[in-house]
């Protein structure tokens, strides 16, 4: 016990935790939706980052390669608990919104800080470039199939239609097959780009047992909150003037991912650019290829099909993301102005995507 409650103590975001209480109270008592938004947002972030701290706990007791795999099906699981409680919501705009919003936000938002905090702190940085390119060949091929559903469905029919379901279907179908091939890469090999070994994986801070109860504590904890936080998206919409759109692909991909996002952030600040380029580039592609379509096919078991038909902006945004973050990791090197560039990217289409209306 005193390990875990070590480990619950040693990061800052964990104090977060104290918005628990608040969060319940404020939805017991029928409170201002936008207060119980905000309330279950902030302990959300903690929350998320408590799973990831149990995953990397129990990537000491199975190896490398193993960890490498946990982490790969449980790196991202706040937000596909998140994107599940929505769907079940028959918010099915903030769900895609989330996915593509998932993306930009590590190639953009977590590469653009990465590089600008290590840039400032070390100058040039440099990082394998082969692997980085590996990396992003297997970004564009994801962002391929994700563009062929949308551009498809204007000829076979409605976005709602039987054939355009089948297609997304069809499709994500395909895109686990090849998160399962990944999979048995990354077992067979050192280095991969669907898994990658947390920094923190090699200690072990916590016993195995502690390290299931915090697992399991925080999924539960993700689930209450996410219920909170979904419950309140149409009144803040409306109290603040947002869009669905905005909220999907701007502030619950940013709630859902600040702990493994600092992560990325921390080890570029140690001279590490290697690892937090994976990171980042490693979280998109789980997202790609194990979320979407994991969704498209829990979303037919809850009622609210899903489909892979993305809006012509979302798919503008997805390219030109992948392929700035695919020209900045060409060379093998980075510096704080290619950091703010990818930063500035991001501020910009998150201009764009809060003037939608």
């Amino acid at each position: 016990m005193r390990d875990l409650i070590a480990v619950i103590r040693k990061k800052k975001l964990n104090w977060l935790l104290l918005a628990i209480p608040v969060a319940l109270v404020l939805e017991l008592t029928h409170a201002e939706p936008l207060w119980v938004f905000i309330a279950s947002a902030i302990t959300l972030i903690p929350l998320a980052g408590l799973i990831g701290d149990s995953t990397e706990a129990l990537a000491a007791y199975t190896g490398p390669k193993v960890g490498g795999l946990l982490n790969a099906t449980l790196g991202n699981a706040a937000e596909l608990i998140i994107t599940l409680v929505a769907i079940r919501a028959g918010l099915l705009e903030l769900v895609k919104a989330s996915i593509t919003g998932s993306i930009l936000g590590n190639l953009l938002l977590v590469m653009g800080f990465s590089m600008t905090m290590g840039g400032l702190k070390h100058g040039v940085q440099t990082f394998d470039r082969r692997q980085a390119g590996n990396h992003t060949i297997m970004l564009m091929l994801v962002v391929v199939a994700l563009v062929i559903p949308s551009l498809f469905s204007h000829s076979i029919g409605p976005d709602t239609s039987v054939q355009v379901e089948a297609l997304s279907l069809g499709v994500a179908g395909v895109m686990i097959v090849l998160y399962g091939l990944g999979i048995v890469f990354s077992l067979k090999m050192t280095q991969s780009p669907i898994t990658y070994l947390p920094s923190g994986a090699h200690k072990a801070e916590m016993s195995r047992a502690a390290a299931l109860g915090l697992l399991a504590a925080a999924t539960v904890g993700v689930v209450f909150m996410s219920e909170f936080l979904v419950g309140a998206v149409e009144s803040v919409k409306t109290s603040l003037g947002l869009s669905e759109f905005f909220l999907g692909i701007i502030l619950i991909p940013i709630i859902g991912n600040v702990a493994e996002h600092l992560v990325a952030v921390q080890v570029a600040m140690r001279n590490h650019m290697d690892l937090s380029i994976e990171i980042a580039i490693s979280s998109s592609l789980q997202i790609a290829l194990f979320v979407a379509p994991l969704l498209v096919f829990v979303s037919l078991l809850l009622g609210h099909p899903l489909t892979l038909v993305f809006n012509q902006f979302e798919l503008l945004a997805l390219m030109a993301a992948v392929l700035v973050a695919a020209l900045v990791a060409s060379d093998g090197e980075s510096n704080w102005l290619e950091g703010a560039a990818l930063l500035a990217v991001y501020l910009i289409l998150g201009i764009g995507f809060f003037l939608l209306p």
